[in-house]
């Protein structure tokens, strides 16, 4: 089944990343997979605006099915494999509300870490304002600080959303791993780095580790002052 599905991918791009961890957790592996540059613009080349006019990775492919959105490409792989691997989302109601909840604040991560860590790359410098990276950066560290405060009130060796790994680690795990790849402290972020630590050992996330992580572990310093 794995063998009819294509990914193209970059590395170090949390969705990316998300439906890499979601296709090993349903034991998926075998896949074939394609690596792009970013760098080289390849992710703008024939095969991928195939499948995905917008010319973004992650671009998926199943048999005839394509599905490029990380969340839903991970939702579609929990579907179409639910008795297969991890069961990523849960049959409790409750639990199944917070793993939601969980899953979809993490855009809300995602957008404000990227107001933040790519300022300088999507502004033009005519147009860039200190008030605006003021503001950018105190609404990143409210946002932090609220994740933190949620893993403060979970008991020790938690997951997002309680004692089992589920969608909500398939999605917002990459997205701590990227803060901390970008300077973020553990020691002022201790909760987000027990939990960066705990999940960073699973199998599917060092079997899906982005390659150019692993040659080069020393990241950026953008968020060391948060």
């Amino acid at each position: 089944m794995a063998s009819s599905m294509i990914l193209y991918w970059g590395s170090g791009s949390p969705p990316c990343w998300r439906v890499m961890i979601a296709l090993e957790e349903k034991n998926l592996q075998g896949y074939q997979q394609k690596l792009l540059s970013f760098e080289k613009n390849e992710h703008k080349s024939e095969p991928v605006m195939a499948i995905n006019p917008r010319g973004q990775l992650p671009s998926f492919k199943h048999g005839d099915n394509i599905i490029n959105e990380s969340f839903g490409a991970c939702l579609y792989l929990e579907n179409q494999f639910k008795s297969q691997g991890t069961q990523l989302i849960p049959d409790s109601s409750a639990e199944q509300a917070l793993v939601y909840q969980r899953m979809f604040e993490t855009l809300t991560l995602q957008q404000k870490m990227a107001d933040v860590i790519y300022y300088t790359w999507r502004v033009p410098e005519d147009e860039r304002h200190d008030s605006a990276v003021k503001r950018n950066k105190e609404a990143l560290s409210a946002e932090l600080q609220l994740w933190e405060g949620y893993f403060q009130k979970m008991d020790a060796g938690s997951y997002a959303a309680g004692k089992n790994f589920t969608m909500a680690d398939v999605m917002v795990f990459p997205q701590i791993a990227y803060a901390f790849r970008f300077g973020l402290s553990p020691e002022k972020f201790i909760k987000l780095g027990e939990y960066h630590n705990l999940v960073k050992k699973r199998p599917s996330v060092e079997a899906s580790w982005p390659p150019h992580w692993k040659e080069n572990p020393q990241g950026m310093d953008i968020l060391k002052d948060f």
